[in-house]
């Protein structure tokens, strides 16, 4: 029977064992961290989104540049499969309203004591506190344990250790530099589902932090998001953000800011917002005018008001017309990314060109790498555990591919 070491307790960790020990091969899994899971089970503190319904086109594009290097390991482990593999568990899974996938106990730790316990049936091994730390010179891996280094023989490897975001739940990024050593190519690790920082006012930072906007358009660029964000002391984050984080990221690091538009009531064109703004407003405040007549939220006149001081304008000089343009296109400028350490998720990694068709390393014979360690990225939404799975699946099955040849 053949060793085969699984580096990273996470989905792609524990999807490539599975598919391991189902394949004959006998399997440790090895983790930095005391247990598995860490940064899984986080995902599910607000409800464990699994995967999305959407057709398996649009589903794709959401993977961007990397669609066509994913493709496959999908369509292998689709989110149709994925699903299937959650109720096989116990855990049967219902769509939500926007399309995404949920278990029914709408959070991750049943799942994941059910997997572990299939896991453990099915003989894979857990060596925790071991923290991967390269290979010595006869090509063994090199673990820090409590009980001081250990040297460990493998037929192959899988490298699952995730990317860079939240190190406390063990995706530190530490793996770059043992890897880029070997001479494999790495794409620099950045913030993904990432929130941004703004210059807020003390007034509004104040009294809007932690609001959320609500039934909002954003936009950058060509690129229009319909989400919520919520308002935070330092900047803006939320599912809206998220989307559009790859193009804010960018246009950040670039120019060293971002304009973001903010539409506040989307489903109205200038022509009706300046019919009702146009009406007497007599003693009513600006403020009480603006939310009874254009339906508009606190925090949306607060963003109007932020807006206008940065114009050197009082909101109150603005004609009707200049004020239905701004409730639909308020300008937010974003001054930074907040800490990769804080993100959701992280772009960047390995870069496919290093890998073959079955995921190992061309530089590495016998090692493959999976999930959050690759060169991709994805908003919420369930498309980064979908990915995050079907790459462990098929760095499992190249592992048994490698090993018949």
């Amino acid at each position: 029977m053949t060793d085969v070491a699984v580096i990273g307790a996470g989905p792609a960790g524990l999807m490539a064992a599975e598919v391991l020990a189902q394949g004959g091969a006998r399997v440790t899994v090895y983790d930095a961290m005391p247990s598995a899971g860490r940064k899984f089970l986080m995902a599910g503190r607000g409800g464990l989104n699994l995967t999305h319904s959407e057709p398996l086109p649009q589903f794709m594009a959401r993977y961007r540049e990397a669609a066509p290097k994913l493709q496959a390991a999908v369509e292998a482990f689709s989110p149709d499969a994925l699903r299937a593999w959650s109720e096989a568990l116990g855990e049967p899974t219902f769509v939500g309203s926007s399309g995404r996938v949920f278990p029914k106990a709408f959070k991750a730790s049943p799942l994941l004591r059910a997997w572990l316990r299939r896991l453990d049936a099915s003989g894979v091994r857990f060596a925790f506190r071991h923290r991967w730390k390269g290979w010595d010179g006869e090509g063994r891996l090199l673990f820090r344990t409590p009980d001081g280094e250990a040297a460990v023989v493998a037929d192959a490897t899988v490298l699952a250790l995730g990317g860079a975001s939240w190190p406390r739940l063990g995706s530190d990024g530490g793996w770059v530099e043992l890897l880029a050593a070997r001479g494999v190519a790495i794409s620099k690790l950045r913030p993904a589902n990432s929130g941004f920082t703004v210059a807020w006012s003390k007034v509004f930072r104040d009294r809007f932090e932690g609001q959320p906007l609500k039934g909002v358009a954003l936009t950058i660029g060509a690129h229009t998001v319909r989400a919520e964000a919520m308002i935070t002391r330092s900047g803006i984050e939320g599912s809206a953000i998220y989307a559009l984080s790859a193009e804010l990221r960018e246009a950040v690091l670039n120019l060293g800011q971002a304009t973001l538009m903010i539409a506040l009531r989307p489903d109205l064109d200038t022509a009706a917002l300046t019919s009702r703004l146009s009406g007497v407003r007599g003693k009513q405040s600006l403020a009480n005018f603006l939310r009874k007549a254009a339906q508009l939220s606190p925090v949306g006149i607060g963003l109007m008001q932020e807006a206008a001081i940065a114009s050197g304008r009082p909101l109150a000089a603005f004609s009707p017309a200049e004020l239905a343009h701004l409730v639909n296109a308020v300008p937010v400028q974003l001054t930074g990314v907040a800490p990769i350490d804080r993100a959701i998720s992280t772009a960047g990694g390995i870069t496919f060109g290093e890998l073959d068709e079955q995921f190992m390393l061309r530089k590495l014979p016998g090692t493959f790498a999976a999930g959050e360690m690759l060169d991709w990225e994805a908003p919420t939404g369930g498309y980064l555990l979908q990915a995050s799975f079907a790459t462990g699946a098929a760095a499992g099955r190249g592992v048994l591919e490698w090993l018949k040849r």
